[in-house]
């Protein structure tokens, strides 16, 4: 036997256990890819997405797509090949782990955390909705979850109407951060609270947790809505990155006439209760989605303009929106003329 063929021989374990290192290793990465779309104004198990009741509504023609990615999971690591068939995809991205996910976070702890910024962003959707209609949107502050194994366990419930906390008015959420923040050791707090219509006394004691005072709830704006609004999508998609989208179906859905034309616009971004339209994660892939979904348009957060430069957009127009106004401006005129000049997002002299 030759020098050669033996250190061939005894190479060959090598190179498969490098091999199957390769397949099976895990990376410290997490891989983005186009999701789902849905259309928000259309129907789901036979049951239109969107119900509003206490106003006239409309239904045309026309479609407004939610857009979805495809994220690799809490826990999850991907192995070598997975991330480079990722980089070679311009429609799918890779990212260091711990850019999109705490060390210890819980995939439990990340669809908690995206129920409630659904929720969220669907009650700031209808709100902005209907303040560009002119209709008056009173605000309050509301228990949006209750984390488990916290001293607030078992005394308030999801949707309890913040009221005061040690006899102090709460006008915002932040009042009810800074009033655990400044409780003593062993302080008790004292809630009202209006709960299914009744106002009640809570009381609770703050537990220090990594060194911060907290009682276990999170609280956030919500309003008193004039008209009941159902939102019937899949609960499996949460986050808060279709409040845009929401807003501008709920417009579509109480006015008359096709605020697309008849035709499919896509778009993302989350929405703030004075209309202004932010950034989301995924926006390459979410273009790529709404491209193979077959939208003529794109609503793009002005800050996602870098990323959406390099998207494969083929013959979808992307539109810069920083606002919600924006958005609606650009429709409306793109829909009157196809060929209108709209806002664009254009790349920088250093790019």
């Amino acid at each position: 036997m030759s020098q050669r063929t033996l250190a061939g021989i005894l190479a060959l374990p090598l190179v498969v256990g490098l091999w199957l290192v390769a397949v099976f290793a895990p990376l410290p990465y997490v891989t983005y890819a186009p999701g789902v779309t849905v259309d928000v104004l259309g129907e789901r198990s036979g049951v239109e997405l969107i119900e509003i009741e206490g106003r006239e509504t409309y239904r045309d023609e026309g479609e407004l797509l939610l857009t979805t990615v495809y994220v690799s999971r809490p826990g999850t690591r991907v192995n070598l090949f997975e991330v480079m068939e990722a980089w070679i995809d311009r429609d799918t991205a890779v990212l260091p782990y711990g850019a999109v996910y705490a060390p210890e976070q819980t995939r439990e702890q990340v669809e908690q955390e995206g129920a409630v910024q659904m929720a969220s962003s669907q009650d700031i959707a209808v709100a902005v909705a209907l303040q560009h209609l002119g209709v008056e949107v009173p605000q309050q502050v509301k228990v949006l979850s209750v984390a488990e194994g916290l001293p607030a366990e078992g005394v308030f419930e999801v949707d309890d109407v913040l009221r005061t906390v040690n006899g102090k008015p709460v006008a915002t959420a932040q009042d009810v951060v800074d009033a655990v923040d400044a409780a003593q050791d062993g302080q008790e707090l004292v809630f009202t609270v209006v709960r299914a219509g009744q106002e009640q006394e809570l009381r609770v004691t703050p537990a220090m947790v990594d060194g911060d005072r907290r009682i276990g709830i999170t609280p956030g704006t919500a309003y008193v809505l004039p008209v009941e609004v159902e939102m019937a999508v899949d609960p499996s998609i949460g986050g808060p990155s279709a409040g845009l989208v929401f807003a501008l179906a709920v417009h579509d859905t109480l006015t008359p006439g096709s605020l697309t034309g008849g035709a499919t616009v896509a778009g993302t971004g989350t929405l703030a209760a004075d209309g202004a339209v932010g950034p989301i994660g995924g926006v390459a892939q979410k273009i790529a989605a709404s491209r193979e979904a077959g939208a003529d348009l794109f609503l793009v957060p002005g800050a996602n303009c870098d990323e959406a430069l390099g998207a494969r957009n083929g013959d979808m127009r992307l539109v810069r929106v920083d606002n919600y106004k924006d958005a609606m401006a650009s429709i409306e005129a793109w829909v009157e003329d196809p060929d209108a000049s709209l806002p664009t997002c254009e790349r920088t002299e250093d790019q």
